[in-house]
């Protein structure tokens, strides 16, 4: 995969950011009283991966002006190291914009997470491409990769809208394309033949195509096996004829990519993976402790694209990102954000040896 030299950026993406509460040890949401929070969205938790381990990533999106819920997500994105630009909205008064809130506990053995979006007059709903200076960013300062994931490109017409343009510009400007589906019925309500349009466009412009197998089905209409099957191990073959079929429809598409994860318990799950590049990586699935789940796709999504960026091989790649989303199922934030390769890679291996 030939990425574009002397950029600014090696990844950015297009994002409505909001904050995630939690309550306390694993407790469910209607009986907490004690919650953290957090600043969150899917693909700041995708760019974090590469932003601790030194690329240089960016975040489109908007805040509410004068918000100290915008400020906090500011401060975190800093925290990251992950750079933004965003036009700052009025808020309009107590009815008026505000960023989202994800109400999600992380469950416990058999009691399954449950999560709770609120995201009435939520700012990012309103991102426009006349916010940014495309030609800048993608000419002038240069973009490697952009990424988008299928919950901005749903979010709202206007994020739709917003997100094809940057990808046309893109794709103009020589830039690649990963494309997460992340298909959310909620958000599709209403919209499906719309949606649909907007998904074939984006990913007949995309060079990495990512998804579950409900994703691939419902956001583009490739059929593919039950959505949360078992039989991870034998029934492989059903996600390989899917993104067969998927290849057969967007040929362009250099890389697929989907995660493997069955649910024993919400503490204990059985995580893989299976990458087609010129050739089928399969990583068997294997039981990996989880503390949260939230984000666990995500970093796989994260420590995939990282290991593209670094020239790695389409095996390391899978490798790598496999286990940043085994490192971001250990942590309580959404994301990843590793201390360094090498620690990454010891999630891989299977080393949880103390290191000295």
């Amino acid at each position: 995969m030939k990425f574009r030299s002397d950029c600014a950026y090696a990844l950015m993406a297009p994002s409505s950011m909001g904050v995630r509460i939690t309550p306390a040890d694993r407790q469910p949401v209607h009986i907490s009283t004690l919650y953290r929070m957090q600043a969150t969205s899917a693909e700041t938790n995708v760019l974090s991966v590469s932003a601790a381990l030194g690329l240089r990533v960016k975040v489109l999106t908007r805040f509410v002006k004068d918000s100290p819920i915008a400020q906090f997500i500011q401060g975190d994105l800093r925290r990251r190291g992950i750079d933004f630009e965003g036009k700052e909205i009025e808020q309009g008064g107590p009815w008026g914009y505000r960023h989202q809130f994800n109400i999600a506990d992380s469950g416990y053995g058999l009691r399954a997470p449950r999560v709770l979006n609120d995201r009435a007059g939520e700012v990012g709903r309103t991102l426009s491409v006349h916010d940014f200076d495309l030609d800048r960013i993608f000419r002038k300062e240069g973009v490697q990769l952009l990424h988008v994931s299928g919950l901005i490109a749903a979010l709202s017409p206007e994020t739709s809208a917003f997100c094809l343009e940057l990808v046309r510009a893109a794709r103009q400007a020589g830039t690649l394309v990963s494309f997460d589906l992340n298909y959310r019925a909620s958000f599709w309500k209403k919209r499906e033949v719309e949606l649909r349009a907007v998904f074939h466009e984006i990913a007949s412009a995309s060079d990495i195509l990512i998804g579950n197998e409900e994703d691939f089905q419902l956001s583009l209409g490739v059929p593919g096996p039950e959505a949360g099957g078992k039989n991870l191990k034998t029934g492989i073959s059903g996600f390989q004829a899917m993104i067969e079929r998927a290849q057969a429809m967007y040929p362009q598409v250099e890389m697929f990519a989907t995660t493997l994860r069955e649910v024993l318990s919400a503490n204990e799950h059985s995580w893989g993976a299976l990458v087609w590049n010129q050739g089928w990586i399969h990583i068997e699935p294997r039981l990996i402790p989880v503390l949260d789940r939230i984000g666990g796709g995500d970093g796989f999504v994260g420590g995939l694209l990282y290991g593209l960026l670094k020239g790695w091989t389409p095996e390391r790649c899978a490798q790598f990102g496999w286990a940043s989303g085994a490192l971001a199922t250990s942590l309580l934030d959404d994301f990843a954000l590793p201390a360094d390769e090498e620690q990454v890679w010891s999630i891989w291996e299977g080393n949880a040896r103390v290191r000295r």
